[in-house]
């Protein structure tokens, strides 16, 4: 009896496979695996970089579904991560989502995101429900409503050690430099949750993350209280920029975009100036919004040599500019300009933890509405399909979210 209770089979593959689908094609990263371990054995997976190692252990973990062949545990098809089952976290909870595609994820997806590639799981700003929970997490509870933090950084850089890791010498963002959350079922570690208050549902709680961006950027110059604030570009950062400044009680904002649509849509949810710069001068803007002192700060959420450049050109002499967009290559600025007016050029880079709860704070209390820029909501099976919408309708597509719960146009 002894005898064959050790010879169980634990974990075996049969004629397992993985295919990803890029914008290139199909990527086969595993072909026609055979292999089966008995209870009590170790099997080691050695090989080169990119050979599938990774891939291979994501299926056994139920991370990734495979294509062909099955990969069973004690005998069971792997369908789903569990606690009890090749995962080395020691504090996880377990999830189905709800996510949204931002533009660095459009950039993944047309291959050129300049710090990602391929094969990648995406997947960042996400929210759902814990079904299950490891044995050593504590302050969660299964049904739980949460978002996630998707930062992975070392905790040991100068940067972390001083609080700031997003700024990690070594920073990872799931979705872009590791595994993201677009998937079934996703496993994280537990410090990286936020729950999420009675009165904001998934659609929400999975634009908390793009929020919490918003509220850094925000936060950059420290208190807003009574500054007069212009923001370029009204893209769905931008907007949420604005209302983040509004909702910290600035005196004021102007929004400018080269879009009516957009514009009429920030005026929508309570900013109090818009610009379309096709039409109007951005410095006669500031003149006709705020008189002759023009803007405190200027947040260029549209990231491209036209908007830096209008901000650096018309800015009050010193004044600041905090660049909040991934600037789209190498940008052409008038730095004599820019030196000569003794303007602040800053950045911002993520968020931190405290930016989450602000962001949550400022949804429950009112001061931020995110209902009007969702868009459209697409089932986990036409994933493909809103990243073409996306394509189609840009200057009228704020945030596009996807449902992992409908399998609508999964084939299996």
């Amino acid at each position: 009896m002894e005898q064959e209770r050790k010879m169980k089979t634990g974990i075996e593959c049969i004629n397992a496979g993985k295919v990803f689908i890029t914008p290139e094609g199909e990527h086969e990263v595993v072909r026609d695996l055979s292999f089966a371990t008995k209870e009590n054995e170790f099997l080691v997976l050695f090989g080169p970089g990119q050979c599938g190692k990774t891939t291979i252990i994501n299926m056994i973990a139920g991370f990734e579904d495979v294509t062909s062949g099955q990969v069973l545990a004690d005998g069971k098809k792997v369908e789903k991560p569990e606690p009890s089952r090749g995962v080395v976290f020691q504090n996880i909870a377990l999830f189905p989502w709800m996510t949204t595609i931002c533009g660095s994820d459009i950039h993944v997806f047309h291959g050129t995101h300049p710090f990602t590639s391929y094969p990648v799981t995406q997947g960042h700003e996400v929210s759902g429900e814990i079904v299950e929970i490891g044995e050593n997490v504590t302050g969660l509870r299964i049904g739980q409503q949460v978002t996630i933090e998707p930062q992975v950084f070392c905790g040991k850089c100068y940067p972390c050690r001083h609080g700031k890791y997003n700024l990690c010498e070594s920073l990872k963002v799931m979705g872009f430099q590791t595994t993201g959350t677009a998937s079934s079922y996703f496993v994280v570690d537990a410090s990286k949750i936020t729950p999420l208050p009675d009165g904001i549902d998934e659609k929400a709680g999975a634009m908390i993350e793009p929020l919490a961006v918003a509220v850094h950027a925000v936060r950059r110059v420290g208190d807003v209280r009574g500054m007069k604030i212009a923001v370029l570009g009204a893209g769905p950062i931008g907007n949420l920029v604005a209302q983040v400044a509004k909702g910290l009680d600035a005196e004021s904002v102007l929004i400018t975009d080269v879009s009516d649509y957009r514009l009429a849509l920030a005026k929508k949810v309570g900013v109090d100036f818009t610009a379309n710069t096709r039409s109007r001068n951005f410095g006669d803007a500031m003149v006709d919004c705020f008189g002759p002192d023009k803007a405190d700060v200027i947040y260029d959420c549209a990231g491209n040599n036209t908007t830096i450049g209008q901000a650096i050109q018309y800015a009050r002499k010193g004044s600041t500019i905090i660049l909040v967009a991934v600037f789209a290559g190498m940008a052409q600025t008038d730095l004599a300009v820019l030196n000569d007016h003794e303007l602040d050029l800053n950045t911002t880079m993520m968020y931190r933890h405290e930016d989450y709860v602000t962001a949550i704070e400022l949804v429950k209390e009112g001061k931020v509405q995110l209902v009007p820029l969702q868009s459209k909501v697409f089932p986990f099976g036409q994933y493909q399909q809103a990243y073409e919408y996306i394509d189609a309708n840009r200057e009228t597509t704020m945030k596009v979210l996807i449902d992992v719960q409908d399998t609508t146009g999964i084939t299996l």
